[in-house]
């Protein structure tokens, strides 16, 4: 699928927009207080694979954690920052890799000057991020009540703030929990301005409905080759967001790290006990950054011929299964080793 083009941004040593490849995002969710727990928490992030971590910073004594974190992680991290300006160039001064703050929040054009400078100066990128709750009284004026265009309008506004000091080191973010909402402002932003735009779906919910709308609206954003960064929220733990966030881009193809799965649904000829299987098979392989295909397959009459383009599968019996690649039978074993057997073989590759 062909991208759109936009600028290229530096966050750190972690490029967003151009022709880098899409980046996963998450955010810690252990108090700002607790910085041994946000380090704990940011190790585990960077381990499943999330490429930039954002932190909220909702004081001075939060900046702290810049400093804390970037000693145990090698991944770039975001400061959230909520109307003091001050609390946005503190950030800055302790190593900070980009900052989420929005200009119209923070006061006059000496304020916003203030940090448009320092950030210009430290090479930190600043994400504008608008949400339905967040938009401003001539813009709600102008529409009545929260709409696609009135997200579109409220981010560029922002941005023109810091295009007036000649700052366009600029993400921009339109989230809504409506999945319809937020893809028209994102399509309507995509036609409107060439910045960078990190996808999302806010206030998505709890894992499984997370999930599904979250899906839908990165993932048909990013078929219209819409969006250079992404977030999965979820009321979860953020490990979760970043697994989920990796699984969307391997749907589309967009991630070539890592195993993808296909696996049947089973019918009344499975002898074994599939479901199970393939979760188990997840579970094991979820850290495997190997570019392969893997089938999980019920059994032996649709298995490896459904799957011949599978780099490796297996498909059930009765009490036995079968390893295939490329849908040739390598091995006969029982059911009991066959997701051993599976693994070592793929250990193998």
């Amino acid at each position: 699928m062909k991208r759109r083009n936009t600028k290229k941004i530096a966050v750190g040593s972690t490029f967003i927009g151009g022709d880098a490849p899409i980046t996963v995002q998450s955010m810690l969710n252990v108090p700002s207080t607790d910085i041994a727990g946000s380090v704990r928490q940011a190790v585990e992030l960077e381990q499943a694979g999330c490429e930039i971590i954002r932190i909220a910073v909702p004081d001075t004594e939060a900046v702290r954690l810049i400093p804390a974190i970037k000693e145990q992680v090698s991944v770039p991290i975001v400061a959230d920052i909520h109307f003091d300006y001050k609390i946005a160039l503190e950030a800055a001064a302790a190593g900070v890799d980009k900052i989420r703050i929005n200009p119209g929040n923070i006061g006059d054009d000496s304020r916003v000057k203030l940090v448009a400078d320092e950030c210009r100066r430290r090479n930190i990128p600043i994400r504008i991020g608008v949400n339905s709750g967040s938009l401003e009284k001539h813009i709600l004026a102008k529409y009545g009540k929260p709409t696609p265009q009135a997200l579109c309008d409220s981010a560029l506004y922002h941005a023109s703030l810091l295009e007036k000091f000649d700052f366009d080191n600029i993400v921009l973010s339109m989230k809504s929990s409506n999945v319809a909402f937020m893809r028209e402002a994102y399509q309507l932003a995509a036609e409107q301005c060439s910045y960078p735009l990190h996808l999302g779906v806010t206030e998505a919910g709890t894992e499984r409905m997370g999930i599904i709308k979250s899906s839908i609206g990165i993932g048909s954003l990013l078929l219209d080759g819409i969006g250079d960064t992404i977030r999965v929220s979820l009321t979860d733990a953020p490990v979760k967001e970043v697994y989920a966030a990796r699984d969307i881009l391997k749907a589309l193809g967009l991630n070539r790290e890592g195993i993808r799965f296909i696996s049947c649904p089973t019918c009344g000829r499975t002898r074994i006990n599939l479901i199970e299987i393939a979760h188990q098979a997840e579970e094991r392989l979820k850290d495997c950054r190997k570019n392969i295909t893997v089938a999980i397959m019920g059994c032996g009459v649709n298995g490896p011929g459904e799957a011949r383009e599978a780099d490796i599968g297996i498909a059930g019996g009765d009490g036995t299964g079968l390893i295939f690649k490329k849908g040739e039978i390598i091995k006969k074993v029982p059911e009991d080793q066959l997701l051993d057997e599976l693994v070592k073989e793929i250990e193998r590759m």
